[in-house]
């Protein structure tokens, strides 16, 4: 009988590079966060939102190093699903796989509808959803055919969205306006909490190295180098850019626009910087979505591992050594989502299922034993404080929300095992 091809004994490959981890992460973290959120943050906070960032970043990279300190130690796919069941319990390690994939799913459905309107604008010839189609139909082969292939696409598309926002920085930087950031924090500290709260949630792509750990080469070296150098340049970039943006325009009309940096793109006279900042924006969108199909697929390997999902999950393909079943699967999904639109709901328990996700995150760091521990439990208890306190600044529906999905992923992984242990 002639052999299956499509067979589960197989491994990754160990390939990634630290380059090519840094590059997943900032393509995670680049996206909707800097062309959308800013502007959002603007309108709650002021010009003092600056403010609310940087506290974003500083709680962001307490999450990264936690992140970081358990990747070096347990090298597999799935990130802090993985953690969560070596350290703590089979319920919290489910928990934090399944919100995983509820929020990076819906997730992925809006970024793929961003790309279509973004590059509708540079190429008016299809309809923007056929054009967002077009990409998640792309990008799925892109991520079929190999990681090495997909690192490859990733590195081009980030940096071309690096160099598009690193002219905005240098356009823009004389024709800053002091009066702009005056009346500096007209909302107080509650507008600057509010804004951090939300801005944080645009720093936590970094996830994106662990969740891939066991495709990079040397992992307790290279997953802490890239996780720090991701967290440090993000911030560096979401300061400089917010910092010109609010200086260029103001507060006020980054609040008011759906695209603030198009708008401040429009207010300078720098060559064909309107079409850079479109391009810039069109390439953001495409690597979020890239990286949001690597880590979902890999997710669903690492759960299909535990039979926390059907264990065809599992899989990995021989030839090209990827978990082709989850990477299929997460097309499909996506595409589905961007021709429905998404479910508001769910994208509204983002925020809960994040902020559940690292502070599983943060407790499974503070169970390593003190040889494990790379930065001491300074830093996880600081994350973890972090997670609790912006989780109480959230509604009561959107905990609501998170919890009911929750409970929705429990009800199906009893189904699952029932099926898989006859």
């Amino acid at each position: 009988m002639q052999e299956n091809p499509v067979s589960k004994h197989h491994d990754l490959l160990r390939v990634l590079t630290l380059k090519d981890a840094v590059g997943v992460g900032l393509g995670a973290i680049i996206g909707a966060g800097i062309f959308v959120v800013t502007g959002v943050a603007a309108g709650l906070a002021g010009p003092a939102f600056l403010v609310g960032l940087l506290f974003a970043g500083i709680i962001a990279g307490f999450n990264a190093l936690s992140s970081a300190q358990l990747a070096a130690v347990y090298p597999n796919s799935g990130g802090t699903y993985e953690y969560g069941y070596r350290l703590l319990s089979p319920t919290l390690g489910f928990s934090a796989g399944w919100m995983f994939l509820i929020s990076k799913l819906s997730a992925a459905g809006v970024v793929a509808i961003g790309f279509g309107s973004y590059f509708y604008q540079l190429i008016p010839v299809f309809p923007p959803l056929t054009l967002s189609v077009l990409a998640v139909l792309v990008l799925t082969l892109a991520n079929y055919f190999g990681i090495k292939k997909a690192g490859m696409l990733n590195l081009f598309i980030v940096s071309v969205t690096l160099i598009s926002l690193l002219y905005l920085v240098f356009s823009g930087i004389p024709a800053v306006r002091q009066e702009n950031f005056q009346p500096f924090a007209p909302f107080g500290m509650a507008g600057i909490a509010e804004a951090a709260a939300l801005l944080f949630f645009a720093f936590t792509g970094y996830a994106r190295i662990a969740t891939l750990a066991e495709e990079v080469r040397e992992p307790h070296k290279t997953i802490p180098r890239a996780v720090i150098i991701t967290i440090v340049s993000a911030i560096v970039l979401y300061a400089a850019v917010s910092l010109v943006a609010v200086g260029v325009i103001g507060t006020e009309r980054m609040a008011i626009s759906k695209s603030p940096l198009q708008v401040v793109a429009d207010a300078l006279h720098t060559p064909a910087i309107q079409t850079v900042i479109t391009i810039g924006a069109s390439t953001a969108m495409l690597g979020v979505l890239l990286s949001q199909i690597l880590g979902i697929s890999r997710m669903m390997l690492a759960m299909g591992r535990r039979h926390d999902l059907p264990p065809v999950f599992e899989r990995v393909h021989p030839w090209f050594r990827v978990p082709h079943v989850g990477i299929l699967l997460t097309g499909s999904i996506i595409l589905l989502l961007t021709l429905a639109g998404s479910f508001e709901f769910i994208l509204r328990s983002a925020s809960f299922t994040i902020l559940l996700y690292y502070s599983i995150t943060n407790i499974a760091a503070l169970k390593q034993s003190n040889s494990e521990q790379l930065y001491g439990k300074a830093i996880p208890v600081l994350g973890l404080v972090g997670c609790l306190a912006m989780s109480v600044s959230l509604p009561l529906q959107v905990i609501l929300s998170g919890l009911g999905l929750l409970v929705i992923g429990f009800a199906l992984r009893f189904l699952f095992q029932k099926v898989y242990s006859n």
